[in-house]
């Protein structure tokens, strides 16, 4: 939708293609970090982008055993919002596809689902949907996948990935919020357990991590085990867990961390999830989604506004957005192995790594984690100039 709207903006003719009927999907990635509010600001939509429903998070804290930390400080960054921003993917979205519609040249089609390719003489010249109005074809210059971590286009292109592993998958719920209940954004570590809390004001949306492929047993203990294990950890929640009625209140996303080595066939380029999905681990990876469009953006929109871009231009944005994907995927790699498989494997209870005791004692040190979640590596901006409108 951003490099949509990017394009259209550019003069540059866009059709979206959405297979649902609206955007409304509970628990889709909704961290905007600060390189995403920047982009709003050069654009010039930040400050109406910031009247949709939001909460700002200045700093992340966590709780190991009984021990509080602060793990990132935001309120440092050299941008115009120094904090993280949650808002629902839906709002989000909505807001894109207003805004595209300022220009002639942008279009979406919702409950449009894309069921392959088209290609002639080895090159890819658009794609078969199926509508309402029943099946169709759609040509296009360049044909864009961004349909996420099981995209089908990345599939029927054939584009080859690697599987980089995680040793977690992820539980989704929401619990009610209550006035008493810490405002800020919390991650409760103990034995063997971990849940992280976002507060969407009148509700929290709770995300427990558990060990690869542990979701059927976790469901064989039955609910009253699993209510009792997150009550245990968040002992606030204890009074609210009965919520959780039954399993399709849970849902669970399998995590996968992976990238294709070639992002790109002529005619086709894949970007976001589609050509590196990404571990939650810090909600980085809408923001890079987004990075990736607006460097295609950038190298491309010149190119369409003349014709069909070549396999070197499509080549050219995958060089440009391997360095910050590789570098973050390293970063999420990293945590996993090294501290959440710890965690997860953990019987005992835990005490406060020294590295973070180090945050404690030197608060500057905060600001580290809060770029790297924050700006990422190799952050881009909008190079690709507006259309004047007649």
């Amino acid at each position: 939708m951003m490099l949509g709207f990017l394009l259209a903006r550019a003069g540059v003719e866009v059709l979206v293609l959405e297979k649902h009927a609206d955007f409304l999907r509970d628990f889709r990635g909704d961290t905007i970090h600060p390189s995403t509010l920047e982009l709003m600001h050069e654009l010039g939509l930040l400050e109406e982008f910031l009247k949709r429903p939001h909460q700002e998070v200045r700093e992340l804290r966590g709780q190991v055993g009984s021990e509080s930390f602060t793990m990132a400080d935001f309120s440092h960054l050299p941008t115009n919002c120094q904090f993280l921003a949650f808002m629902p993917q839906w709002d989000f979205l909505n807001f894109l596809v207003e805004q595209g519609r300022r220009y002639p040249t942008f279009q979406v089609a919702m409950q449009a689902e894309a069921t392959d390719l088209l290609e002639e003489h080895s090159r890819i010249v658009g794609v078969r949907v199926n509508t309402p109005q029943g099946p169709r074809e759609i040509r296009a210059n360049l044909t864009v996948g961004a349909d996420g971590r099981h995209s089908l286009i990345r599939t029927r292109a054939g584009l080859p990935s690697v599987n980089l592993g995680a040793p977690m998958d992820v539980m989704w719920m929401r619990l009610s919020r209550r006035p008493t209940d810490p405002g800020q954004t919390f991650g409760y570590v103990d034995r063997g357990r971990i849940l992280v809390l976002l507060n969407r004001e009148d509700y929290w949306q709770a995300a427990f991590v558990i060990p690869k492929g542990a979701a059927q047993e976790i469901q064989q203990r039955g609910l009253p085990a699993f209510r009792k294990e997150i009550a245990s950890l968040v002992p606030f929640l204890r009074d609210r867990v009965n919520e959780l009625r039954d399993w399709k209140d849970v849902s669970l996303l399998t995590v996968v961390v992976d990238r294709l080595t070639r992002w790109y066939r002529p005619g086709l380029l894949c970007i976001g999830d589609a050509a590196h999905a990404m571990s939650p681990i810090g909600g980085v990876g809408i923001n890079l989604a987004i990075q990736d469009a607006v460097a295609a953006a950038n190298l491309l929109g010149p190119v369409l506004q003349q014709g069909t871009p070549s396999e070197r231009h499509l080549q050219a944005v995958q060089k440009r957005r391997t360095f910050p994907t590789r570098a973050t995927q390293r970063l999420q790699l990293t945590i996993q192995n090294n501290i959440i498989r710890r965690v997860l494997g953990s019987t005992k209870p835990l005490t406060l790594p020294w590295f973070f005791k180090l945050f404690q004692r030197f608060p500057y040190l905060r600001r580290i984690p809060a770029r790297l979640i924050g700006l990422g590596f190799r952050r881009e901006h909008i190079n690709l100039p507006q259309q004047i409108q007649h």
